[in-house]
């Protein structure tokens, strides 16, 4: 079977893949708002101290456990608990697929949301101002309609493999997302009101930076940011070649990752004062406006007041959008897919429609309850599931699977300091990181 596994064919294509995986919808309209909201640069400064004490050894972790294993989560999950609890583990791994589909349930609806954003200015400059407000406007219609397209448009991709659909599509999407990212910086850069965007998001106000609150939300963002806790960055890991050098592939795919993140804040953040400088309002009780209202309020009405080139920027900027989900969707996508064709024999092609049809009946049922539904989904799976399933991997990796396991047998002083890290210091972290997440 490991033989006859599809991978990765590249280190650039992994890279472009995995950072693909981590690069969704929250780099783009999360993180730019938890920046402005937490003191700017206080934040950024230590987001990135968060990112390498924190995120870079989760990855790491993550990647490792697929790698060694070259299978799917709940064989690489059974594998390194065999010894100890083989069930537990496979348990953990099952609920990591749950969670994936739990994941791709809501996340189908908002990706759904940019696709219909993307095409409204596209019916605005053919002149079907009827087809324009109705892709513009919330509705259950639309929400049928597009969400079943987006999970089409993924599975497309996945039906293709590892190395024809992923890795392929990857190369394409994710140099597009950058030049598109970096050509609206250049853009809304111009603008009047953008410079006071800039200080607000660059300057830092060093009095905020050993703020608890400050500290923990840059936490729980470098952890979700990079997509881990739902074995995205497992299944990605088990399609590596041997040999991998995972150290340089998780600091290349962080790197990448980080740097979308804090390209989006050089986006959004003066786009928001833009707007406000064109009479939009954008603060609410001192803060910035929330990322859904941004996004589906604030936004639009600024490429609204932009005239003809407004169309343009609001085209480019939800195509961005869409990219940065299908590029998440696909990988989340891949984890039950990969567990039919490995644990049933299933094909890929059967195993990727009961997928998307497991996936099209859950988005449905929200849909259809969205109200009280969307946010409960959302807050359990954000929440609870993914820092769980963080800290389980810290210590399966650091205390529970020991034969077998390379960092454990190394005598390498560095990697002993990496895995006392990964045991002590790691799970203590994730741990003030689900504590204060539940909290709220």
């Amino acid at each position: 079977m490991t033989n006859k596994r599809d991978g990765f064919q590249s280190r650039i294509g992994f890279v472009l893949a995995a950072a693909g995986a981590a690069v969704g919808l929250g780099n783009i309209w999360g993180f730019p708002t938890q920046a402005a909201n937490h003191g700017g640069g206080a934040f950024l400064l230590v987001y990135f101290i968060v990112i390498f004490a924190l995120a870079l050894p989760a990855l790491f972790t993550e990647l490792y456990l697929g790698y060694a294993a070259q299978a799917n989560p709940v064989q690489a999950l059974k594998r390194a608990w065999q010894y100890k609890a083989p069930k537990l583990g496979a348990g953990a791994g099952y609920l990591g697929l749950g969670g994936a589909v739990v994941m791709l349930s809501f996340y189908s609806i908002v990706a759904g949301w940019m696709l219909a954003h993307a095409l409204a200015p596209i019916a605005q400059m053919l002149d079907m101002p009827a087809a324009a407000e109705f892709l513009s406007n919330d509705s259950l219609t639309r929400n049928l309609v597009f969400t079943p397209l987006m999970l089409v448009l993924t599975a497309s991709i996945i039906l293709q493999g590892v190395k024809s659909g992923i890795e392929a599509w990857s190369r394409r999407l994710m140099p597009l997302l950058l030049v598109l990212l970096v050509g609206l910086i250049f853009y809304i850069g111009s603008l009047d009101g953008a410079a006071e965007g800039f200080a607000h998001y660059l300057k830092p106000d060093f009095d905020k930076v050993w703020d608890a609150d400050l500290i923990i939300a840059a936490m729980g963002q470098a952890f979700f940011s990079l997509s881990l806790g739902v074995g995205c960055m497992m299944i990605y890991g088990s399609y590596l070649k041997p040999g991998a050098n995972l150290g340089k592939l998780t600091l290349s795919v962080a790197a990448l990752d980080t740097s979308v993140a804090f390209l989006a804040g050089l986006l959004i953040v003066p786009a928001i004062f833009v707007a406000s400088h064109n009479g939009v309002e954008v603060f609410a009780n001192g803060k910035l406006i929330g990322e859904g209202q941004l996004i589906f309020a604030v936004l639009p009405q600024l490429f609204e007041a932009m005239g003809t080139m407004g169309l343009v920027i609001a085209l480019a900027f939800f195509v961005l959008m869409s990219i940065a989900s299908v590029t998440s969707t696909i990988s989340s996508t891949e984890i039950p897919v990969a567990f039919l064709v490995e644990n049933h024999q299933m094909d890929r092609k059967r195993a990727t429609a009961l997928v998307t049809l497991v996936v099209a009946i859950a988005s449905g049922t929200i849909i259809m309850n969205f109200d009280w539904l969307f946010g409960l989904v959302i807050q359990v799976f954000t929440q609870y599931q993914l820092p769980l399933m963080g800290l389980f991997y810290f210590l399966t990796l650091g205390w529970v699977w020991n034969r077998g396991n390379k960092l454990a047998e190394s005598n390498h002083p560095g990697i002993k300091a990496l895995l006392w890290y990964i045991r002590l210091v790691c799970p203590i972290l994730m741990t003030a990181v689900f504590i204060n997440v539940a909290m709220k």
